[in-house]
């Protein structure tokens, strides 16, 4: 039997970086996948998403630059270009992560692997059953499109997010099931190519989680783009409706209301994929596999980073999860710290945020003072004829900054000064005495500081 120091089950974002590191720290690595390097990020979610979306603001540049006094001809679309397009760019990223693992040495498993307790992972790969023995064991078996419980689900066509770019073609109509980040991004795609987009989200808001005001902000910007946002609204039940699909949606305001579209696309979040883990008798966190601050999971050796674990489901958080799991499944000491991790929602406009909001602040009872600045205000935005705002938290004893919320064109490269400023542990007043460059977007930041002092 092969044996390795360290075997990662998982190929996505947490999976590969973790081999990456091991590998790094001089170590024998095998790295166990049974689809595609990169994971649902590269191959289904943020790069196909974010493609697709750079489409849609060409799109929307075009349409706006009439009223600058820039025209063109009729606009056309070629959905097959696009989707090739995109995955041209799928392609190229997985053969950089290829090439990347086969430089550090790590070896790459084709097929399905069933970890077991003594470390052993037996995998099912095309050329037949093999198995390998490993020091340390790290789960990156990443999530699964959510499938929620509606009458009638099972005799409909449906989309998730994980298959929502094999259309061929654009649908007329089209209803979100789920209006979270991965939703509002996908509206934004499809209401730029003319197709009717109705969002249907359980809670009072788009982008619950987020900071009140940005959730304000997109839904203004989306419904100007003619989507359709039903908030507080639940799908009752679907059925079959001339090639589409009927809907009945309960809506906030009470009463029920029939939707019928041509496609339907569910968004209502991710559940861990615990294929291969049932031999291990897992502690868990609800449905989400529980670990420590060091990644490691109730078995001692074996850890568990990314989506499996349910904290913050992003890809940057699981690269340095799989960064720390690695660490110290070679043998060092490393703890995982949620402290600054910017978060980013690819709309047209951006929304992007750092830290805690100020009603965050509130529950924790923490005294802070708040500076929001328009872009109306702002040179550059009103020269791009765009708008937004940015939004920073300060502690009210120290002046250090705890959190951000940023609304408009490129926010999402814009936060990381602020994640700069917060992992340094810097203040209001050094942010207010930095120069920055002008004309420039970013200079909002400055004058949101200098406007608390």
């Amino acid at each position: 039997m092969e044996t390795y120091d360290v075997a990662v089950v998982g190929g996505g974002p947490g999976g590969y970086a973790a081999a990456l590191r091991a590998a790094r720290l001089g170590r024998s690595v095998a790295l166990i996948e049974k689809e595609h390097l990169g994971g649902t990020c590269l191959n289904v979610g943020c790069i196909p998403s974010k493609t697709l979306l750079r489409h849609a603001e060409v799109i929307e540049l075009m349409h706006k630059a009439g009223e600058w006094g820039i025209e063109t001809g009729p606009l056309k679309f070629s959905p097959e270009r696009m989707l090739a397009r995109k995955n041209a760019v799928v392609e190229k990223l997985r053969g950089g992560i290829a090439a990347q693992l086969k430089s550090r040495k790590v070896d790459v498993i084709r097929g399905l692997g069933v970890v077991h307790p003594d470390r052993t992972v037996t995998i099912d790969a095309p050329g037949g059953r093999r198995a390998i023995r490993a020091g340390s064991v790290i789960l990156a078996t990443g999530s699964k499109p959510h499938i929620p419980v509606i009458e009638g689900i099972d005799r409909v066509r449906f989309h998730t997010t994980d298959t929502i770019f094999d259309l061929d073609r654009i649908p007329r109509s089209l209803a979100i099931v789920g209006g979270g980040v991965i939703g509002v991004e996908l509206a934004c795609v499809f209401s730029s190519l003319n197709a009717e987009v109705t969002i249907i989200e359980a809670a009072e808001r788009i982008i619950p989680m987020e900071d009140e005001e940005a959730s304000r902000f997109l839904h203004r910007q989306l419904t100007k783009k003619k989507v359709n946002i039903w908030t507080g609204s639940a799908v009752r039940d679907m059925r079959p409706a001339d090639g589409g699909v009927m809907l009945t949606v309960e809506k906030a305001e009470g009463g029920a209301e029939p939707l019928r579209v041509d496609e339907v696309l569910l968004a209502a979040g991710r559940t861990p994929n615990m294929a291969g883990l049932s031999e291990l008798r897992l502690a868990m966190n609800g449905r989400f596999v529980a670990v420590n601050d060091r990644m490691e999971t109730s078995v001692p050796n074996i850890y568990a980073v990314g989506d499996l674990t349910g904290g913050l489901m992003l890809a940057h958080v699981a690269s340095a999860e799989g960064s720390t799991a690695a660490a110290n499944a070679c043998g060092q000491q490393a703890k995982m710290d949620y402290w600054v991790v910017p978060r980013c929602v690819y709309t047209l406009p951006e929304i992007a945020a750092v830290g805690i909001t100020e009603a965050e602040a509130k529950k924790q009872g923490i005294e802070v003072r708040t500076a929001r600045y328009p872009l109306s205000a702002n040179g550059k935005a009103l020269a791009m004829d765009e708008e937004g705002f940015v939004k920073i938290v300060v502690g009210e004893k120290y002046g250090d900054i705890l959190g951000a919320v940023m609304a408009g064109p490129h926010v999402t490269e814009m936060i990381s000064e602020l994640s700069a400023f917060m992992h340094l542990e810097g203040t209001v007043e050094e942010l207010a005495g930095m120069i920055h460059p002008h004309p420039n977007l970013i200079e909002a930041l400055g004058d949101a500081a200098d406007s608390l002092l």
